[in-house]
């Protein structure tokens, strides 16, 4: 395929309440430098996916609220960056995109990627969306990323693959046999001792008119709500009709109304160094340890008979820790987080119980 037809949309409206009270509705993670690497997430994913599109192929899917940011944060033509007035999951954001891509090329390849996940083996990422560019480009296939598991994960999806359907010419490409939600530790257990299990990216790579035509079979409300703009994309008409099109869209994720349903779905198997940073001890695993296995972002932390904590500071700010093991500790500068690694899909109801109080201040 010519490199001409490669186009990028990067999905970069979501909230990142998980990493609370670093994340807030005003600068969610993806625009914060999460891991101390210099670069915001985003940042680091923008750059990735120049190494196989060109530049002005590459847009961004954020809320209105963040579409400043993101104009600050990449050196990014303002006509890339496509505005949601309504957060509605992925299925709405992807054909937003995909109408609008191919409204510029109708012969469009593109992958899609969500703005906040960390791929730490570049040469190996770049290898496979090349492939995966190159086979969309020639199928009509709907294809994704599943991730070599390492551990038996609770928090991630799923895909099963027929592994004894490998696609001739390419490596550890194969048809998908189902796509599974989180499972119980016992049961991932079994996926990961199985083998054919992989975890769900979220990471797709298709041509423009298969992703379309599959929005027509299964998710035909937001089809026919993207599809009456054409002719109005990529004119000062755009941003009204996006405003009425998301109003009488229903929120859902693409996951659930195409990929578990199609019977195109394709996976290639791969191992570059992913994770989705989905929470404060996914960040731990990918980050820099000191001698007594704490991780510390940020200001200056004096630990003392402290182990397995990850502790993020404002610059400037020095904190003394003393006898707490595996805990998450945060100070966002108005907000004190701790909490202990193993009960963090509690944050959420800890905010929510903050919320109540106070309103969204610190949201």
């Amino acid at each position: 395929m010519k490199k001409e037809d490669r186009y990028v949309l990067i999905m970069a409206g979501g909230i990142g309440s998980r990493f609370w009270p670093m994340s807030r509705k005003e600068k969610p993670k993806q625009f914060l430098d999460i891991i101390g690497t210099g670069e915001t997430l985003i940042q680091m994913t923008y750059k990735r996916f120049m190494e196989v599109c060109p530049k002005e192929h590459i847009y961004i899917v954020t809320s209105e609220e963040h579409a400043e940011l993101v104009k600050e944060q990449l050196d990014i033509d303002p006509s890339l960056v496509l505005s949601e007035p309504l957060r509605r999951n992925t299925a709405p954001c992807i054909a937003y995109g995909a109408f609008r891509i191919m409204a510029d090329n109708p012969n469009a390849v593109i992958a899609v990627t969500p703005a906040d996940h960390l791929i730490n083996k570049q040469e190996v990422f770049t290898s496979v969306i090349n492939e995966a560019y190159k086979y969309a480009g020639a199928n009509d296939v709907l294809l994704t990323l599943g991730i070599k598991p390492d551990r038996p994960e609770t928090g991630y999806g799923y895909i099963q693959a027929k592994l004894n359907t490998k696609v001739q010419g390419y490596t550890d490409l194969h048809k998908v046999k189902a796509f599974t939600e989180k499972p119980e530790i016992e049961m991932a257990k079994l996926f990961l001792e199985s083998g054919d299990f992989f975890w769900n990216s979220g990471i797709f790579v298709w041509n423009g008119e298969s992703i379309i035509k599959a929005f027509e079979r299964f998710l035909p409300d937001i089809y026919l709500s993207f599809k009456a703009g054409v002719g109005l994309y990529e004119t000062s008409a755009e941003a009204d009709f996006i405003a009425q099109a998301y109003s009488q869209c229903s929120s859902i994720s693409v996951d659930y109304g195409i990929m578990e349903k199609a019977d195109n779905v394709y996976v290639i198997c791969t191992d570059p160094g992913w994770s989705d940073l989905g929470t404060w001890s996914s960040l731990y695993l990918h980050s820099a340890h000191d001698k007594n296995s704490n991780t510390i972002n940020g200001g200056v932390a004096f630990t003392y008979n402290s182990e397995g904590n990850i502790i993020n500071l404002p610059e400037g700010k020095i904190a003394v820790i003393q006898g707490m093991d595996d805990y998450i500790i945060v100070d966002s500068g108005d907000v004190l987080l701790i909490v202990r690694k193993d009960e963090e899909q509690n944050i959420k109801t800890y905010l929510d119980n903050v919320n109540k109080k106070t309103g969204d201040k610190y949201m």
